[in-house]
């Protein structure tokens, strides 16, 4: 079982930046898979970003690309979502998410609370 805990939502304006962070309970988070997504307000959960357990490679979707980078720290438990450029389309409710298996774009199997990013015009 594995526990993830996001933080660094917030309020912005637009062309602003923000870090989110996600925190990691256990002690093989090197071996999951780790991915973020994102829900705003009558919209469907969708994909963000990924970093899957093995490849080395992260993911991003198109409308992120260029401005989101995820990276991750191992020796912390820790992954991060760095948003820069900010748009008032990228509010909504980000969510951390791994998975044991590779995945990239779902299967996820973990989910934190979620944490608000809101991006004002």
């Amino acid at each position: 079982q594995v526990q993830l805990v996001e933080s660094g939502g917030g309020l912005v304006q637009a062309g602003g930046s923000l870090r989110l962070s996600c925190a990691a309970s256990g002690r093989t988070f090197s071996s999951y898979s780790m991915g973020w997504f994102r829900q705003a307000p009558g919209k469907e959960r969708e994909f963000v970003a990924a970093m899957p357990k093995t490849d080395g490679n992260t993911y991003y979707a198109d409308s992120v690309k260029g401005r989101f980078t995820i990276s991750r720290d191992n020796a912390k438990n820790t992954v991060y979502l760095q948003m820069n450029s900010l748009k008032p389309e990228d509010t909504a409710v980000y969510y951390c998410a791994a998975r044991g298996g590779y995945a990239i774009y779902r299967n996820y199997e973990y989910w934190g609370q979620g944490t608000q990013v809101t991006v004002s015009s």
